[in-house]
Protein backbone atom coordinates (compact mmCIF):
# COMPACT_ATOMS: atom_id res chain seq x y z
CA UNK A 1 0.00 0.00 0.00
CA UNK A 2 1.58 3.24 -1.17
CA UNK A 3 2.54 5.62 1.61
CA UNK A 4 2.16 2.95 4.26
CA UNK A 5 4.84 1.13 6.25
CA UNK A 6 4.93 -2.04 8.30
CA UNK A 7 6.71 -2.15 11.65
CA UNK A 8 9.55 -4.18 10.12
CA UNK A 9 10.36 -1.31 7.75
CA UNK A 10 10.05 1.38 10.42
CA UNK A 11 12.19 -0.63 12.85
CA UNK A 12 14.90 -1.13 10.24
CA UNK A 13 15.10 2.62 9.64
CA UNK A 14 15.27 3.28 13.38
CA UNK A 15 17.88 0.55 13.78
CA UNK A 16 20.44 2.52 11.81
CA UNK A 17 20.24 5.31 14.39
CA UNK A 18 20.49 2.82 17.27
CA UNK A 19 23.57 1.22 15.70
CA UNK A 20 25.21 4.61 15.29
CA UNK A 21 25.10 5.22 19.03
CA UNK A 22 25.94 1.66 20.02
CA UNK A 23 22.57 1.14 21.66
CA UNK A 24 22.07 -2.31 20.15
CA UNK A 25 25.35 -3.93 21.17
CA UNK A 26 23.77 -5.62 24.21
CA UNK A 27 21.00 -7.12 22.06
CA UNK A 28 23.44 -8.23 19.38
CA UNK A 29 25.72 -9.80 21.98
CA UNK A 30 22.81 -11.70 23.51
CA UNK A 31 21.78 -12.98 20.09
CA UNK A 32 25.32 -14.19 19.42
CA UNK A 33 25.49 -15.97 22.79
CA UNK A 34 22.15 -17.68 22.18
CA UNK A 35 23.15 -18.76 18.67
CA UNK A 36 26.54 -20.04 19.89
CA UNK A 37 24.81 -22.66 22.01
CA UNK A 38 24.30 -24.55 18.74
CA UNK A 39 28.08 -24.57 18.14
CA UNK A 40 30.78 -21.92 18.42
CA UNK A 41 32.08 -22.29 14.85
CA UNK A 42 30.22 -19.90 12.52
CA UNK A 43 31.28 -22.00 9.51
CA UNK A 44 29.08 -24.86 10.68
CA UNK A 45 26.46 -22.88 12.64
CA UNK A 46 24.40 -20.72 10.29
CA UNK A 47 22.50 -19.01 13.12
CA UNK A 48 25.77 -17.91 14.69
CA UNK A 49 27.14 -16.76 11.34
CA UNK A 50 23.99 -14.71 10.81
CA UNK A 51 24.22 -13.15 14.29
CA UNK A 52 27.88 -12.25 13.74
CA UNK A 53 27.14 -10.69 10.35
CA UNK A 54 24.45 -8.49 11.93
CA UNK A 55 26.87 -7.46 14.67
CA UNK A 56 29.56 -6.55 12.15
CA UNK A 57 27.04 -4.55 10.12
CA UNK A 58 26.36 -2.50 13.27
CA UNK A 59 30.13 -1.95 13.75
CA UNK A 60 30.25 -4.03 16.90
CA UNK A 61 33.94 -4.59 17.84
CA UNK A 62 35.32 -8.09 17.23
CA UNK A 63 36.37 -8.26 20.87
CA UNK A 64 32.73 -7.87 21.91
CA UNK A 65 31.65 -10.52 19.42
CA UNK A 66 34.22 -13.00 20.72
CA UNK A 67 33.23 -12.33 24.36
CA UNK A 68 29.63 -13.12 23.46
CA UNK A 69 30.70 -16.43 21.89
CA UNK A 70 32.95 -17.27 24.84
CA UNK A 71 30.05 -16.72 27.22
CA UNK A 72 28.72 -20.15 26.21
CA UNK A 73 31.96 -21.79 27.38
CA UNK A 74 32.09 -19.87 30.68
CA UNK A 75 30.26 -22.07 33.17
CA UNK A 76 30.49 -19.35 35.83
CA UNK A 77 28.59 -16.83 33.68
CA UNK A 78 24.83 -16.44 33.96
CA UNK A 79 23.42 -18.41 31.05
CA UNK A 80 20.94 -16.79 28.71
CA UNK A 81 17.65 -18.35 27.71
CA UNK A 82 15.25 -17.45 24.94
CA UNK A 83 11.69 -16.52 25.81
CA UNK A 84 8.77 -15.28 23.73
CA UNK A 85 5.96 -13.07 25.01
CA UNK A 86 2.69 -12.33 23.24
CA UNK A 87 0.34 -9.40 23.64
CA UNK A 88 -2.01 -6.85 22.16
CA UNK A 89 -1.50 -3.13 21.70
CA UNK A 90 -3.77 -0.13 21.01
CA UNK A 91 -6.13 -0.68 18.12
CA UNK A 92 -6.01 -4.43 18.69
CA UNK A 93 -2.63 -4.90 17.01
CA UNK A 94 -1.00 -8.26 17.73
CA UNK A 95 2.57 -8.23 19.05
CA UNK A 96 5.23 -10.91 19.49
CA UNK A 97 8.25 -10.11 21.67
CA UNK A 98 11.41 -12.21 21.57
CA UNK A 99 13.83 -11.84 24.47
CA UNK A 100 17.15 -13.28 25.61
CA UNK A 101 17.56 -13.13 29.37
CA UNK A 102 19.51 -14.46 32.33
CA UNK A 103 16.72 -13.47 34.71
CA UNK A 104 13.07 -14.15 33.87
CA UNK A 105 12.02 -12.44 37.10
CA UNK A 106 13.42 -9.21 35.66
CA UNK A 107 12.38 -9.54 32.05
CA UNK A 108 8.72 -10.50 32.34
CA UNK A 109 7.76 -7.57 34.63
CA UNK A 110 9.62 -5.14 32.35
CA UNK A 111 7.77 -6.39 29.26
CA UNK A 112 4.42 -6.44 31.08
CA UNK A 113 4.97 -2.88 32.34
CA UNK A 114 5.80 -1.63 28.84
CA UNK A 115 2.53 -3.08 27.56
CA UNK A 116 0.40 -1.73 30.41
CA UNK A 117 1.94 1.78 30.36
CA UNK A 118 1.16 2.21 26.68
CA UNK A 119 -2.37 0.87 26.34
CA UNK A 120 -1.57 -2.78 25.72
CA UNK A 121 -1.70 -6.05 27.61
CA UNK A 122 0.21 -9.34 27.85
CA UNK A 123 -1.73 -12.27 26.38
CA UNK A 124 -1.77 -15.98 27.08
CA UNK A 125 0.91 -18.05 25.34
CA UNK A 126 -0.30 -19.15 21.91
CA UNK A 127 -3.13 -16.62 21.67
CA UNK A 128 -1.22 -14.29 19.32
CA UNK A 129 1.45 -16.31 17.52
CA UNK A 130 -1.10 -18.32 15.52
CA UNK A 131 -1.82 -15.11 13.57
CA UNK A 132 1.72 -15.22 12.13
CA UNK A 133 3.90 -17.56 10.08
CA UNK A 134 7.59 -18.10 10.84
CA UNK A 135 9.63 -17.29 7.74
CA UNK A 136 13.16 -16.54 6.57
CA UNK A 137 13.55 -13.05 5.12
CA UNK A 138 16.31 -11.83 2.80
CA UNK A 139 16.40 -8.18 1.75
CA UNK A 140 17.98 -7.80 -1.68
CA UNK A 141 19.12 -4.49 -3.20
CA UNK A 142 17.52 -4.92 -6.61
CA UNK A 143 14.29 -4.35 -8.52
CA UNK A 144 12.49 -5.22 -11.75
CA UNK A 145 10.38 -8.11 -13.00
CA UNK A 146 13.30 -9.98 -14.53
CA UNK A 147 15.22 -10.08 -11.25
CA UNK A 148 12.06 -10.99 -9.34
CA UNK A 149 11.63 -14.09 -11.51
CA UNK A 150 15.31 -14.91 -11.11
CA UNK A 151 15.02 -14.81 -7.31
CA UNK A 152 12.06 -17.17 -7.45
CA UNK A 153 14.17 -19.56 -9.54
CA UNK A 154 16.90 -19.39 -6.86
CA UNK A 155 14.58 -20.98 -4.31
CA UNK A 156 12.50 -18.14 -2.87
CA UNK A 157 9.03 -19.08 -1.64
CA UNK A 158 7.76 -15.57 -2.36
CA UNK A 159 9.27 -12.26 -3.51
CA UNK A 160 7.80 -8.79 -2.94
CA UNK A 161 9.22 -5.59 -4.39
CA UNK A 162 9.00 -2.76 -1.87
CA UNK A 163 10.74 0.61 -1.55
CA UNK A 164 13.36 -0.18 -4.19
CA UNK A 165 14.34 -3.58 -2.82
CA UNK A 166 13.11 -7.17 -2.85
CA UNK A 167 11.78 -8.92 0.23
CA UNK A 168 12.58 -12.58 -0.38
CA UNK A 169 10.69 -15.03 1.84
CA UNK A 170 11.71 -18.62 2.50
CA UNK A 171 10.83 -21.48 4.79
CA UNK A 172 13.02 -21.12 7.92
CA UNK A 173 15.06 -24.25 7.14
CA UNK A 174 15.73 -23.01 3.59
CA UNK A 175 17.05 -19.58 4.61
CA UNK A 176 20.77 -20.45 4.50
CA UNK A 177 20.53 -22.28 1.19
CA UNK A 178 18.52 -19.56 -0.56
CA UNK A 179 20.77 -16.82 0.88
CA UNK A 180 23.83 -18.60 -0.55
CA UNK A 181 22.12 -19.09 -3.93
CA UNK A 182 21.25 -15.40 -4.14
CA UNK A 183 24.74 -14.32 -3.17
CA UNK A 184 26.39 -16.69 -5.67
CA UNK A 185 24.18 -15.25 -8.42
CA UNK A 186 25.66 -11.80 -7.80
CA UNK A 187 22.82 -10.07 -5.99
CA UNK A 188 23.65 -7.63 -3.19
CA UNK A 189 22.07 -8.73 0.08
CA UNK A 190 21.14 -6.00 2.57
CA UNK A 191 19.91 -8.15 5.47
CA UNK A 192 19.00 -11.71 6.44
CA UNK A 193 16.80 -12.72 9.36
CA UNK A 194 14.17 -15.05 10.72
CA UNK A 195 10.89 -13.21 11.10
CA UNK A 196 7.20 -13.56 11.84
CA UNK A 197 4.93 -12.63 8.93
CA UNK A 198 1.31 -11.75 9.85
CA UNK A 199 -1.49 -13.59 8.06
CA UNK A 200 -3.45 -10.32 7.92
CA UNK A 201 -2.58 -6.73 8.82
CA UNK A 202 -4.39 -4.02 10.74
CA UNK A 203 -4.30 -0.57 9.15
CA UNK A 204 -3.92 2.27 11.65
CA UNK A 205 -5.74 5.31 10.32
CA UNK A 206 -5.74 7.90 13.11
CA UNK A 207 -2.86 9.83 14.65
CA UNK A 208 -3.80 9.14 18.28
CA UNK A 209 -3.75 5.37 17.87
CA UNK A 210 -0.60 5.61 15.75
CA UNK A 211 1.16 7.52 18.52
CA UNK A 212 0.12 4.99 21.18
CA UNK A 213 1.25 2.02 19.10
CA UNK A 214 4.60 3.59 18.23
CA UNK A 215 5.28 4.49 21.87
CA UNK A 216 4.53 0.90 22.91
CA UNK A 217 6.79 -0.58 20.23
CA UNK A 218 9.57 1.87 21.13
CA UNK A 219 9.23 0.99 24.85
CA UNK A 220 9.53 -2.72 24.10
CA UNK A 221 12.49 -2.25 21.77
CA UNK A 222 14.32 -0.13 24.34
CA UNK A 223 14.40 -2.99 26.85
CA UNK A 224 17.89 -4.53 26.89
CA UNK A 225 16.55 -8.08 27.15
CA UNK A 226 14.25 -7.72 24.14
CA UNK A 227 15.98 -8.94 21.00
CA UNK A 228 13.15 -8.56 18.49
CA UNK A 229 9.55 -7.44 18.10
CA UNK A 230 6.96 -8.33 15.48
CA UNK A 231 3.49 -6.97 14.89
CA UNK A 232 0.73 -6.94 12.31
CA UNK A 233 0.01 -3.24 11.77
CA UNK A 234 0.38 -1.05 8.72
CA UNK A 235 0.58 2.66 9.34
CA UNK A 236 0.36 5.75 7.17
CA UNK A 237 3.82 7.33 7.26
CA UNK A 238 2.25 10.77 7.68
CA UNK A 239 0.87 9.70 11.08
CA UNK A 240 4.32 9.03 12.51
CA UNK A 241 5.92 11.91 14.39
CA UNK A 242 9.51 12.63 13.44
Amino acid sequence: MSGHSKWSTIKRQKGAKDAARGAIFTKLGNNIAIAARGGTDPETNFSLRLAIEKAKAANMPMANIQRSIDRVKDKSADQLQEVTYEGYGPGGVAIIVEAATDNLNRTYPEVRLAFSKHGGSIAEKGSVVFQFNRKGLIRVNSSGDENLLKLLDLGAEDVIEENGEFLVYTEPNDLAKVRDNIRKDGFEIADVELTYVPNTTIEIKDKETAGKVMRLMDALDELDDVSNTFTNFEIDERLIDG
